[in-house]
């Protein structure tokens, strides 16, 4: 089934709001756009498509990430030249992933989603970041974060994040980057992979406005509050705290397969 754009009273404005709030804050404490929180929550609980879901939720990111941005900028923890490096890869990117995902199975999709999480687990685990010291980035360095914000671009465009889960373990554990800094430039890239992806689900009309807006404005508000709670915490509580978050939303996804997987069997049973 899949949920009407204008199917926003009752429960579903509910589920919305308290996505928006919890969105908000996972910006701000880890740096991301929120989207691994929206597209399970569209999918599992109002019904969507996982392409609408996707899609509604990169343009739900832009506007937590946009003030997220400004609550670490405001204390220096954003590095503009890192972040439009990654952004450049992000642009080109986030069209492929939104390409790839109107032409692949949901199952497909959701299983990104595990290999994806995976893998983030396991590099929070590898060091802890130390906050503070200069950040320089060479040539080759460069390169390497243009093909970083790449792949965090397919990502966006596929799964309907803003890639900060791919890109802030890179910036930390590639570059030295603190996590305070690495969090808040994270956010600087995702407005240019949520625009980029937005237009590309927008032609394909894989997009809810509506319950966009509604996600990306309520986000908006708490974004700045996980930005406090994060400057509170060292630097081996957050990488913990992430890994959780993380360990969390595999479980549900995989959950959410296993789920898809038995109806498929009982609607072959049935056909059968």
């Amino acid at each position: 089934m899949t949920a009407k754009p204008s199917a926003l009273p009752g429960r579903n404005l509910v589920v919305l709001v308290l996505v928006g709030v919890l969105v908000g804050l996972c910006s701000g404490l880890f740096g991301l756009g929120g989207g691994v929180l929206v597209v399970p929550a569209l999918t599992f609980l109002l019904g969507y498509d996982i392409k609408l879901a996707s899609g509604t939720s990169l343009l739900a990111i832009l506007i937590p990430s946009i003030s997220g941005v400004i609550a670490y900028g405001s204390q220096g923890d954003v590095h503009v030249l890192i972040a439009g490096l990654l952004a450049l890869g992000s642009i080109v990117g986030a069209p492929v992933g939104s390409w790839v995902l109107s032409k692949v199975r949901p199952i497909t999709v959701h299983w990104f989603y595990v290999v994806f999480l995976l893998a983030v687990i396991a590099s929070m685990f590898l060091e802890a970041p130390v906050r503070g010291g200069a950040v320089e980035v060479t040539p080759v360095g460069a390169a390497a974060l243009v093909g970083a914000g790449f792949v965090a671009g397919v990502c966006g465009g596929l799964l309907g994040i803003g890639g900060g889960m791919v890109v802030v373990p890179i910036m930390m554990m590639g570059f030295g980057v603190s996590d305070l800094m690495a969090k808040g430039t994270s956010l600087l890239m995702i407005i240019a992979t949520s625009l980029s992806g937005t237009v590309a689900n927008a032609k394909r009309k894989n997009v809810d406005v509506r319950a966009a807006l509604l996600i990306g404005v309520i986000a908006a508000v708490s974004a700045p509050v996980g930005v406090a709670l994060l400057r509170d915490m060292s630097p081996f509580v957050a990488n913990m705290l992430f890994a959780a978050f993380s360990g969390v939303l595999l479980v549900r996804m995989l959950i959410g397969i296993w789920r898809e997987r038995r109806a498929e069997r009982s609607v072959a049973e049935v056909d059968g």
